[in-house]
């Protein structure tokens, strides 16, 4: 599908293939000469050369700028091959605003490069308000962290999901040993930072744990969050709340939670996967305004067999629940995920309209978009937007999407980043994805993260 002479090259050139599907075989010849950039791309027998002028400070800067002009002349190659123009343009990255960021510590406007990449007004505009939500939370600080706690548990496991969660009923074995581990490396976390902005307990569905299960964890990480102002469980699928296990976040301080229906449509909540319906999504969410909690509600655009009338009915019904935070993902195809093996490439009809209708009506609604990151594989090259009312941001998620300080993860497949910001240069350490691994290697993972932090 691509040949070039500049292997260095190769794997973000093939993001760029894959926005646009089935293309005719594409020849990429790569040179630099002195500040001079040149590609030239063949598609189908016709060739398109681009040049660029750039100068950069060492190697880092020039891959740099080497892999964002092939990147570049691979999409205007395209573009102009096929006609079609993608709403993020010639960015395939992850985060867009940390681009937008790094335009704006250089002393330039972030717009006159995302208009080069073919950036959609929309989207350029997207980005500037999430830049305008995070003032007063955006801050690269030496020694600052934020503390994730993973519990890969789930009741079952949806058919887009590539987290590496565990049925609970079927690997209850496991649980004791796994929580022990967890408290232990909690434990060890304490003199790992200067300054401990947020904990986030994650999933998996941490909810899904019996109460003295729960309590375990929630005791674990008080010490932590009583450091902090902000504490999150991301309490998950609306079938597990109990008002036991909302008494016991409350004991212990918990400020924010996520409910998370990802659709109100009954029909499309059987067909993912998913053992509740949407009157469960009520009656969870009315329990957990009786405690007073910030709540998030998650959505996913382009599940599976849903139309985009059955989506918009689930953006109005977040929106009439008022939760202080509407994350509107994108369905993505993931690695590991059942989805995956039964779909090579998603076509979601009317995918840019959902995004579009979500975008209109939660403005209109109050709410002003405060994170976004993009991934792979997503359907219509779209985003993941968080959404919130004014003052309610989740810092959380501000920190680790735009990676400006250190996140010190704790369980299985818990990966977590230590910042370098003077080197420019992130670090990051991994734990054993498979739940028995990671009991067995608990004391070498918590020795290398002593190295890696202290």
């Amino acid at each position: 599908m691509l040949e070039t002479n500049a292997e260095m090259l190769r794997a973000e050139m093939m993001d760029v293939l894959r926005l646009f599907g089935d293309v005719p075989p594409v020849a990429h010849t790569f040179s630099c000469e002195g500040d001079l950039f040149k590609n030239t791309v063949c598609v189908d027998g016709k060739e398109y050369f681009f040049t660029e002028r750039q100068t950069f400070d060492g190697e880092i800067e020039y891959k740099r700028y080497a892999r964002r002009f092939a990147k570049l002349a691979l999409y205007n190659a395209l573009r102009a091959e096929t006609g079609r123009s993608m709403p993020w343009g010639a960015l395939t990255g992850i985060r867009p605003t940390k681009l937008a960021y790094a335009e704006e510590e250089a002393g330039r406007p972030f717009e006159p490069l995302f208009e080069k990449f073919g950036v959609s007004a929309e989207n350029i505009s997207l980005v500037r308000d999430v830049l305008a939500a995070q003032k007063g939370i955006y801050a690269k600080e030496e020694g600052a962290a934020d503390l994730y706690i993973g519990i890969p548990f789930c009741p079952s496991k949806c058919n887009y999901c590539s987290f590496i969660t565990a049925d609970i009923n079927r690997t209850g074995q496991y649980l004791e040993g796994y929580l022990s581990a967890l408290e232990e490396e909690i434990a060890a976390c304490k003199g790992l930072y200067k300054k401990l902005k947020s904990v986030y307990i994650g999933g998996g569905t941490p909810l899904v744990l019996e109460p003295v299960q729960l309590r375990r964890v929630l005791l674990a990480a008080a010490p932590f969050a009583a450091e902090c102002g902000e504490y999150t469980v991301e309490a998950g699928r609306p079938d597990v709340f109990t008002r036991e296990k909302l008494d016991l976040l409350k004991e212990f301080s918990v400020t924010r939670i996520c409910v998370n229906p990802q659709t109100f449509c009954d029909a499309t909540l059987e067909r993912i996967g998913r053992k509740h319906t949407s009157e469960d999504i009520y009656r969870a969410f009315s329990m957990a305004r009786e405690y007073g909690f910030d709540i998030n509600c998650d959505l996913i655009a382009g599940l599976t067999g849903e139309s985009a009338e059955e989506f918009e009915e689930s953006i109005d019904r977040a929106i009439a629940l008022s939760p202080e935070n509407i994350t509107v993902h994108t369905l993505c195809l993931k690695k590991g995920a059942k989805l995956k093996e039964e779909e090579s490439r998603l076509c979601v009809a009317g995918i840019s309209e959902m995004i579009a209708y979500a975008r209109e009506k939660l403005a209109g609604a109050g709410y002003v978009p405060y994170y976004l990151y993009r991934q792979k594989y997503m359907a219509g090259n779209c985003e993941n937007t968080g959404w919130t009312k004014p003052g309610k941001a989740c810092v959380y998620n501000v920190d680790v999407m735009e990676e400006i300080t250190d996140n010190i993860a704790c369980g299985a497949n818990a990966v977590g980043k230590k910042l370098y910001p003077r080197e420019g240069r992130i670090e990051r350490i991994g734990a054993p994805k498979d739940i028995p691994t990671y009991i067995q290697k608990i004391h070498t993972l918590i020795e290398e993260k002593n190295k890696l932090y202290r």
